[in-house]
């Protein structure tokens, strides 16, 4: 996908917004109208939530998903629903091959990726002394992989076309906090900040801004374990200030700030969503 080099700078000029009240009292927003987006591990989670906001404010939304198909067709479902328009592409972050199909979807269904919001992640426990080396390459492949490549492929059709953009990617405050137990995950996760800071400066003279979110405690299904362990979830509670999990609405809200015009001129930062848990966390 290599493509001549520019100096010209895209056009980033804010573009007005516009909005109408629906029948629940909420403003509805068109501001990604002619925006096209891609979510990875949209069928279920942050993912699920985060595409269906985008698709919800005027967003044409690649739902990208692995394994099951269900949850991605609800995700496009919910996006028509609300008038938008998605497309399920079965994509595993891991491979490159898919990677690229994944973006090129994009451009021969929409005409553009404008959006790209990395958000497949998974985990797996064990302690440091007994991972497995097949563990920790299947953690990093996912987690900070998927998302190095992903972005390169999102970014050369950006650059060809002399276009600006947002990169979104979902972290965690473990890129920053310590995580007994989970340090493959951690590591993935704090390359990912490095890879987020190191892009914001590369890719800014291409008018493409680089943020991450960092959820905490979100009740999704990667959180499966600890929402069925209620002695463990009763003391977790009592370290979030806010007295509650976060829900993926909590994020997807964030993500869609940070894919606007009204963020056009934020890049380079990791913005937290963990209902004040880093600032009063206790190991449990």
């Amino acid at each position: 996908m290599a493509g001549s080099e520019s100096n010209s700078r895209p056009n980033t000029h804010l573009k007005p917004r516009t909005g109408t009240v629906s029948s629940t009292g909420v403003k509805a927003m068109n501001r990604f109208q002619g925006k096209v987006a891609i979510v990875t591990g949209a069928g279920s989670g942050i993912g699920q939530g985060i595409a269906k906001r985008l698709g919800c404010e005027g967003a044409k939304v690649i739902v990208d998903y692995v394994g099951s198909p269900d949850g991605a067709h609800e995700t496009e479902e919910a996006i028509e629903k609300a008038g938008g328009e998605g497309k399920v592409v079965q994509a595993d972050v891991t491979r490159l091959n898919d990677v690229e199909c994944l973006v090129a979807t994009a451009w021969d269904q929409f005409g553009s990726a404008d959006i790209l919001v990395n958000n497949a992640g998974m985990e797996k426990k064990s302690d440091f002394l007994e991972t497995l080396e097949s563990d920790y390459e299947q953690v990093m492949a996912v987690n900070l992989r998927g998302p190095f490549f992903l972005t390169q492929a999102f970014v050369r059709r950006l650059r060809d076309a002399k276009k600006s953009g947002r990169v979104i990617n979902i972290s965690s405050v473990h890129e920053d906090m310590a995580f007994p137990g989970f340090a493959s995950y951690c590591c993935s996760k704090g390359g990912l900040r490095m890879l987020m800071r190191n892009l914001a400066v590369e890719l800014g003279p291409l008018g493409i801004t680089v943020n991450n979110v960092a959820p905490g405690a979100i009740e999704t299904p990667i959180n499966k374990a600890l929402l069925a362990d209620k002695p463990k979830l009763d003391a977790l509670l009592k370290n979030i200030p806010l007295g509650r999990l976060g829900e993926p609405e909590d994020v997807a809200g964030l993500v869609a700030f940070l894919a606007s015009d009204d963020a056009s001129y934020i890049t380079g930062s990791t913005f937290v969503v963990d209902g004040g848990l880093m600032r009063n966390y206790r190991e449990q």
